[in-house]
């Protein structure tokens, strides 16, 4: 190889480790008292309890009403409805500063006492909700299993992304 060559090949590698080590360091940290945006908790009201609960009511009417409950089944139905209500009782979710507090294995037993917390909850709720499955018709079934299945391709895709109607926003 001529010395030409050499040292080409030797810019070629030098450079190309260079724009790697570039690529790889990570951005830099935000300056003291700097924050991040955040969306809104509040998000067009979808953390309002009240709002909430008001659509979770009207959802549950139009439930009742597509699946022509008999008065034999209404026993399942308040039990599956009242089911997915939250607790009375519910345990505020500790802040950041009160978690800061906490040592390592604290904080995993808290967030290992709140998920057990959640899972029973759950539980409940997947007991009640086969118990009143399983006091529907083939025909509410159906209908059932179409109206319940937001979030994983049913209504859930009617919206775009941002809760408009599909297009809206890609306007150019």
């Amino acid at each position: 190889m001529t010395q030409l060559h050499k040292r080409l090949i030797l810019a070629t590698l030098v450079a190309g480790v260079g724009f790697t080590a570039f690529a790889q360091t990570p951005p830099a940290a935000p300056q003291a008292g700097a924050q991040a945006p955040m969306h809104s908790m509040d998000h067009m009201g979808r953390h309002d309890p009240a709002k909430m609960q008001e659509r979770m009511a009207k959802h549950q009417a139009e439930l009742k009403a597509k699946l022509k409950i008999a008065p034999a089944q209404e026993g399942a139905w308040t039990t599956f409805t009242a089911s997915m209500q939250p607790p009375a009782n519910r345990p505020q979710r500790p802040s950041r500063e009160e978690f800061e507090k906490l040592s390592t294995p604290q904080r995993i037993d808290k967030m290992q006492a709140m998920k057990a917390d959640r899972d029973a909850r759950m539980a409940q709720h997947a007991t009640a909700t086969k118990t009143f499955y399983a006091a529907l018709t083939p025909e509410q079934q159906k209908v059932f299993d179409a109206n319940t299945m937001r979030g994983h391709g049913g209504r859930h895709g009617e919206h775009g992304e941002h809760g408009g109607p599909r297009g809206a926003g890609a306007k150019s």
